[in-house]
């Protein structure tokens, strides 16, 4: 259950304050420009390749979609003074964007079972509550908060994300089959695993052992760290509506309907909607909590992940393709689309700050359509 206030206020009494921000948190490795240009080729080879097949360049990352929503980004009124900072600072509603999708740069068919992303787009944030806008926002007023499945990035160095993405690439267009079948055998070991409680390495997902559970009640993690006005955290989003925590058992048969997951959620929000609680989880330690390394989880025992906020969606259509237009084919998600408050930490979310620019700006080039970091005004509007 999502913590009250008061029950927020108790917890934060007994635990260790915060670790104040500073600029020496972050260690620059000596082959992140080199790392950052193998992964640049790698998305060069998804998206063209991808855009060949499709006559479309899809994102290199992220590719899929299951749901394009539009709802309501609320921050908590009262929050206590730890996490009343930068776009918590104050208590407001915003418009937001939401994108819920799959990992990978090739948009496979359902039946190859992977993580799930959550993005989230808060539109016409005041500045002013951050320190102003990040250069990478060019004076759009958003804020981007990216999550994927679990808690932990999939590898603990961006040399060991290389080699896999590069694996991932090489396999873009090609081995469908032998990919449905492993992904079928992977999602019984999952399954197993999970039954008695077993950890497997994080790479069995993306490989394609992720359980086809129902991305509204699943748990989502920034994974990589970000600023949080004086201090640092990361973010995670949980179901908040009873209706998609009740979802949590929902799994989706996948291997008959390449688009099975997009189908299932247009169908319950066509008469539901309903709500997450975004959550923060402050640094307190820096050896317990690391910047540098995501794929280290923070403990929770004595820091838990406290509610700060509320993304509320109403009935709609969740997929279509006058919806995919605006929301999909022009809108960019980034880490680096923010306040200042909130800037990207640590090497996960650097290399973010090349490539996905890097993303965007080939599938606009591609696609002869440019990208936003907002979806564009029209006349219509």
């Amino acid at each position: 259950m999502i913590q009250s206030l008061p029950e927020t206020a108790r917890t934060l009494s007994r635990l260790r304050p915060p670790v104040p921000y500073s600029d020496t948190v972050e260690q620059i490795q000596p082959d992140e420009t080199q790392i950052n240009q193998g992964l640049e080729k790698q998305l060069r080879h998804i998206i063209t390749t991808v855009d060949r097949d499709y006559d479309e360049a899809y994102r290199g990352v992220h590719a899929k979609s299951h749901a394009l929503l539009k709802g309501t980004f609320t921050v908590h009124d009262g929050l206590p003074a730890e996490l009343a900072q930068g776009l918590f600072s104050r208590p407001g509603s915003y418009r937001a964007d939401l994108r819920i999708s799959s990992v990978i740069g090739d948009p496979l068919c359902d039946a190859v079972s992977v993580p799930h992303g959550f993005a989230v787009k808060v539109n016409d944030v005041p500045p002013d509550l951050g320190g102003g806008l990040l250069p990478e926002n060019d004076g759009v007023p958003v804020q981007d908060f990216l999550f994927a499945s679990g808690l932990t990035f999939a590898t603990p160095s961006m040399e060991e994300f290389l080699k896999l993405f590069t694996l991932l690439s090489l396999t873009t267009d090609r081995f469908l089959f032998l990919k449905i079948v492993l992904s079928r055998v992977l999602r019984r070991v999952s399954a197993l695993a999970e039954r008695f409680n077993i950890a497997l390495p994080g790479m069995v997902g993306a490989l394609g052992g992720f359980l086809p559970f129902n991305p509204l009640a699943g748990r989502y993690g920034s994974q990589a760290a970000i600023r949080y006005g004086a201090y640092m955290a990361k973010l995670d989003i949980v179901p908040e509506s009873e209706n998609f925590r009740n979802l949590a058992t929902d799994l989706i048969n996948v291997d008959y309907d390449p688009d099975a997951i997009r189908h299932h959620l247009w169908k319950i929000f066509q008469h539901e909607g309903g709500s997450w609680t975004l959550r923060a989880q402050l640094c307190r330690d820096l050896a317990e909590n690391p910047i540098e390394n995501a794929a280290q989880p923070w403990p929770e025992k004595n820091n838990p992940y406290l509610p700060v906020a509320t993304i509320r969606v109403d009935p709609q259509d969740s997929w279509s393709m006058d919806r995919a237009v605006p929301m999909e084919e022009e809108l960019a998600y980034s880490p680096w689309h923010g306040l200042k408050a909130h800037r990207p930490l640590g090497v996960v979310q650097r290399t973010r700050r090349v490539v996905y620019p890097f993303s965007a700006r080939l599938r606009g080039r591609l696609d002869h359509c440019p990208v936003f970091a907002a979806i564009p005004r029209r006349k219509t509007d």
